[in-house]
């Protein structure tokens, strides 16, 4: 079944985040960085099983992909997919598991 792909407003707003903190560097590897998020992010709905499960939630339905050291973190639902977050690799997934979790209430 062909998936649509759906962004959430937490996830719209992570990426808009990364944009301004690589921003301060070089406006080009921002454009770059986010560019290359957004075009993973839309290539998901093709192969949404590609990705791997999230080790720290273990639910077949939440994957992710990576891109550069940043996480595309995204839930498998009936007739879309959710991008929930896209949060860098280093950084602990504890406080967005709620978000991620919960991302399947998100209108959409």
């Amino acid at each position: 079944m062909a998936h649509r792909l759906a962004w959430s407003p937490e996830a719209i707003e992570d990426i808009e985040a990364i944009a301004s903190y690589i921003e301060r560097d070089s406006l080009w590897y921002a454009r770059a960085v986010v560019a290359k998020i957004v075009e993973t992010a839309e290539a998901i709905p093709d192969h949404p099983e590609l990705g791997r499960i999230v080790p720290e939630i273990d639910d077949r339905s939440i994957r992710e992909r990576f891109v550069y050291s940043y996480r595309i973190i995204y839930r498998i639902e009936q007739e879309r997919i959710l991008v929930a977050t896209v949060v860098h690799g280093s950084r602990l997934l504890e406080p967005f598991i709620a978000r991620i979790e919960g991302a399947q209430k998100s209108n959409p």
